[in-house]
């Protein structure tokens, strides 16, 4: 299973729903910018996007969420290493996280951990447990060479339409 990205404007992203009826768009909001996510086998339908493997798949995205994706660049000699931990390690560390996608870069060297959670208010808990310290260590147990390798995290709002179900 692959997951697809891009970022734009919101109405610009909206218009590919038009276009691409049959694929289930998820539409993230934040203060920099949007963005557009699904899922699916194999068609990719972004002229300028990601695109990742889907490493681990757990949950379902709910209606009103809070997306947050820690990117983290991994040099292609660590990868599998990486893979490893974060798959032995990591996936049982996240407590009420609604979903969460370990994705691996097709292209390029920089995985996302998405996790999809109730509000802003679950995250922030979570961020407080010693589980989450854990995760942390997990997560960044290598200090990149680089200042651009530095992992980060971007969150968004998952966008509902006006008059949706």
């Amino acid at each position: 299973m692959k997951a697809h990205m891009t970022n734009g404007t919101l109405d610009f992203l909206l218009k590919l729903e038009e276009k691409h009826p049959n694929i289930s768009f998820h539409f993230m909001t934040s203060n920099s910018g949007a963005l557009a996510y699904y899922e699916n086998s194999d068609k990719k339908v972004f002229s300028a996007g990601r695109t990742y493997e889907i490493v681990i798949q757990s949950g379902n995205f709910i209606k009103k969420a809070y997306i947050v994706m820690n990117t983290i660049t991994v040099n292609e000699e660590d990868q599998i290493v990486f893979e490893d931990r974060i798959k032995n390690k990591l996936v049982n560390k996240i407590d009420d996280c609604h979903a969460y996608r370990f994705l691996k870069p097709v292209k390029g060297n920089k995985f996302v951990i998405l996790t999809v959670w109730k509000s802003v208010e679950s995250y922030n808990n979570w961020k407080k447990s010693q589980r989450y310290q854990d995760a942390q260590k997990i997560l960044h147990a290598e200090t990149p060479a680089y200042p651009s390798d530095l992992p980060f995290t971007t969150s968004y709002i998952l966008y509902e339409k006006e008059g949706a179900n």
